[in-house]
């Protein structure tokens, strides 16, 4: 008689919207495994038509309370790209800043607080702070570092108010970014002995052989700029991203699945922009991933939550030196008459790249549009790890397999949400 298994996750709690994960196995072998998002949709496409082009920034930056700046830059490099803009260097460098922000409170949180106590065995960042609470300490006060350099940008920590398509409504003065400094020195030297800590947890032992995508910019580690690349050899501007990814709808999901036209899968966010950019990386954060043990290539997804504290170490940096070298522009913004056409932009938010185009009218108003986050790329990719932990793991007890999969979701960050407990489940053993 067949040995039947069914793991069924009727809901993940805790995470963007909502949803399942559901695993058929027969004579220990996985025969169906669906990592499922039934979010109702938002319709945020849909009721921008007819909006003019200088609400899109702010009206998608709602998309996300931890990731305005992903939706809110790529929707105004999207709008600047129609009407011919091109935003001067101090207006470049305050972008890079505050984007740096949105990735140190991002990654502090994600690193310290959501995946950390998988690693040391905790249910959560309480037990967490319970055992250690000096680390809990640590994850806020970086978290707070991110969140003053938002504020201090963009008026507030959520829903940032000053950017605008072309610049800023209004600029910091030298004197409030000089106040950012000496949080800053402390900062990065916490994300150094974050790269540490994290760089010596246990990790499952397995290899995933990604085709990764991201941004790559000549000059720097890329977050906010650049060309689009793959590990498979691809190099291509963001204009043609929709000529190389399509969206697909599967049965049990309402999160359209990215992936390349060309088939297979591909895999965005921290592992992809660090096996694409390791080159790019300062020398700060270069010493310590070498000192965590991590190579040039990392094709763990386990260890992300590495990748993510070397990235911490250097967006902190970064963050310092535009700091210390800020000199206000001019202008606030770069301004252009309104004209018809289309554009695109894309920006690395902390998961992945965010893809953004939108088409307009000769008064303004937008005619259609497309957003493409991180985190519905990643579903398939998502699914093959699970395929693979959840196989590696069947002669493990329920809560044993409940533990590893819920860590290999976490692996991707999803969603800031995507804390703690959000399996609940079921096995049906046969």
């Amino acid at each position: 008689m067949a040995d039947t298994r069914t793991i069924k996750v009727e809901a993940l709690a805790r995470v963007e919207g909502e949803g399942s994960l559901h695993v058929k196995v027969k004579d220990g072998q996985i025969k169906e495994l669906h990592f499922g998002i039934f979010e109702p949709p938002r319709f945020f496409e849909a009721f921008l038509r007819g909006r003019d082009f200088r609400e899109v920034p702010d009206i998608t930056a709602r998309i996300c309370g931890i990731c305005p700046i992903a939706y809110l830059m790529g929707a105004s490099q999207a709008m600047e790209d129609i009407l011919g803009i091109t935003v001067t260097k101090p207006i470049r460098d305050l972008r890079r800043l505050i984007y740096c922000g949105e990735w140190i409170e991002s990654h502090a949180l994600h690193v310290y607080m959501l995946h950390a106590p998988d690693f040391l065995g905790l249910a959560d960042a309480l037990e967490l702070a319970k055992v250690d609470r000096s680390l809990v300490e640590n994850a806020l006060r970086l978290k707070k570092v991110g969140n003053e350099i938002l504020e201090t940008i963009g008026g507030r920590a959520i829903h940032p108010v000053a950017l605008k398509v072309g610049g800023f409504y209004k600029l910091p003065t030298k004197k409030q970014l000089s106040k950012l400094e000496e949080e800053l020195k402390w900062a990065v030297e916490t994300s150094v002995a974050t790269v540490k800590l994290v760089g010596g947890f246990d990790f499952p032992d397995i290899q995933q052989d990604y085709n990764f995508m991201a941004l790559r910019h000549d000059d720097e580690y890329a977050i906010h700029e650049g060309r689009l690349v793959t590990s498979s050899g691809l190099d291509f501007p963001v204009s043609q991203f929709l000529d190389h990814v399509e969206e697909e709808h599967v049965p049990w999901s309402n999160a359209l699945h990215g992936k390349p036209k060309d088939g297979g899968n591909h895999h965005v966010g921290p592992l992809a922009r660090y096996n694409l950019n390791h080159d790019k990386l300062g020398k700060t954060a270069r010493a310590a991933a070498k000192a965590a043990g991590l190579g040039a290539v990392v094709k763990n997804p386990f260890q992300s939550i590495v990748v993510r504290a070397v990235e911490l170490v250097q967006v902190c940096e970064d963050a310092l030196k535009l700091v210390q070298g800020y000199v206000e522009p001019d202008k606030a913004f770069v301004d252009a008459p309104i004209r018809a056409g289309e554009g695109h932009g894309c920006t690395e938010a902390p998961r992945g790249i965010c893809y953004h185009r939108y088409r307009i009218d000769s008064d303004g108003s937008v005619l259609d549009a497309r957003i493409v986050p991180p985190t519905a790329q990643n579903q398939k990719v998502i699914e093959l790890d699970l395929w693979k932990v959840v196989q590696a793991n069947l002669a493990k007890s329920d809560d044993e397999i409940k533990w590893r999969a819920e860590q290999a979701i976490r692996n991707y960050d999803p969603c800031i949400s995507c804390a703690t407990h959000f399996l609940k489940l079921e096995m049906e053993r046969g």
